[in-house]
């Protein structure tokens, strides 16, 4: 009676699942050359709505895009390929079902599987005969003449990921290595996550049709056959267990930079002043490697995304440990594209130092290598600094480009180039 699909090409907020609102939903491929291949679908807005009560009661709210939030947020009314892709081979059941299309949200995997979980509680109260179809695909770094190009990760996430689907080994799937996930360049792995929380407490049959990898990005497709009630699957709990261990293995084999600056957050967090700071002793051979002084960088991620990055150039303090700190802090509750972090986050950060060594002036980009070397672009008294090896970031062009951007110059404008190493400490 209704198909619900998840695509990673919806209208994605960083703090709720975006539910298609118009009551006829259309599609095509125009924007890929076939305006032929479309789709309509009428929207099933009784049980959007059920969705978004029932997900008051999760972690991550649900918000029906109406006419005014789409305005407010320039969103097109049109479905996304990642929706209307898989529902090019139903479109027969079109006059016969409802549809409801949503995106998913930029938040931890345990609390989108939550939020699968309130979705097939508001199924279910509906009585609705229900289809969900998770979208997305999975690596796009498959090969070297992949869009993105080539990581070994890319392959290596594909292998494992349809080997736990086969499996049905959901708590393989919701703890893969992050820095994998990152590298591989996939986003499918959302949309599967809420698939999974949705069948979570029943039996479940699952069935890989098939895998393949052409033009460097891999498409999988398989089934999942829910069944009856089992006490067995109910992992919610479990899941959230297993990231809690993996956060305290995390923390226990953090490098001494990264202590030192976790240690500084959870300070200011308790509100202790510097004259009861805890002197922190870098072990000799660590001490050896590091320059006495140095610009110092500290970024935070919390569930795989960006939450705070501030840094020095050069240095501005006596020593490389006073710059961790302060740029820690700078980081936590001064970087204005964020919100202060907070006591409860703690320990879900993942932090990483990066410390500076001198800039070098070079005569072009033929001298710049995304992953080895960070970039300064300057002009004038505007200047833009990027990190290396950042994820996303593949090609020298584009290294460049979000430097000028982070200095306010055009992409054309002619500028100043530096290149940097950096030390990398996680």
């Amino acid at each position: 009676e209704t198909l619900i699909v998840i695509s990673p090409h919806a209208p994605i907020f960083s703090d709720a699942v975006a539910i298609y609102g118009k009551e006829s939903l259309r599609g095509d491929l125009s924007r890929f050359g076939a305006s032929s291949a479309a789709v309509r679908f009428e929207n099933d807005l009784a049980l959007a709505e059920m969705i978004a009560a029932e997900s008051m009661s999760g972690l991550i709210p649900a918000v029906i895009i109406d006419e005014n939030l789409r305005k407010r947020y320039r969103l097109s009314d049109a479905l996304d390929h990642g929706a209307t892709v898989p529902l090019l081979f139903l479109k027969n059941l079109a006059g016969r079902c409802r549809l409801i299309t949503m995106g998913f949200a930029m938040q931890s995997y345990e609390s989108l599987y939550r939020f699968g979980m309130c979705l097939a509680g508001a199924v279910r109260e509906s009585g609705r005969r229900t289809v969900l179809i998770a979208s997305g695909d999975l690596s796009h770094r498959l090969t070297p003449d992949a869009p993105n190009g080539f990581d070994p990760s890319g392959p290596e996430f594909d292998r494992q990921l349809m080997a736990a689907i086969a499996q049905m080994d959901v708590r393989s799937i919701m703890s893969m290595d992050a820095d994998m996930i990152e590298q591989a360049g996939e986003c499918g792995l959302r949309s599967l996550i809420i698939m999974l929380g949705a069948l979570d407490g029943v039996a479940v049959q699952s069935e890989v049709k098939s895998y393949e990898g052409p033009f460097g990005v891999g498409y999988g497709v398989a089934a999942f056959f829910p069944g009856k009630a089992d006490q067995g699957r109910n992992l919610a709990a479990i899941i959230e267990n297993d990231k809690h261990q993996r956060g305290l293995q995390r923390m226990a084999s953090e490098s001494p930079l990264v202590r030192l600056a976790r240690q500084t957050l959870q300070n200011a967090l308790w509100g202790q002043t510097p004259d009861q700071l805890v002197a922190v002793e870098f072990p000799q051979d660590l001490k050896e490697k590091l320059p006495s002084r140095a610009g110092v960088f500290v970024s935070l991620k919390k569930d795989g995304q960006l939450r705070g990055c501030i840094g020095t150039i050069e240095p501005t303090t006596a020593s490389v440990a006073d710059e961790i700190r302060q740029n820690a802090v700078s980081a936590a509750f001064r970087d204005t594209r964020f919100d202060p972090v907070s006591a409860e986050e703690l320990d879900d950060l993942v932090i990483s130092v990066d410390v500076l060594y001198p800039a070098e002036s070079i005569g072009s980009i033929n001298e710049l290598d995304p992953r080895k070397y960070g970039v300064i672009v300057r002009k004038g008294h505007r200047s833009g600094l990027l990190l290396p090896d950042l994820e996303g970031v593949n090609t020298v062009q584009q290294q460049v480009a979000i430097a000028k951007k982070k200095a306010s110059l055009g992409p054309e404008e002619e500028v100043d180039l530096y290149r940097f190493e950096v030390q990398r400490f996680k």
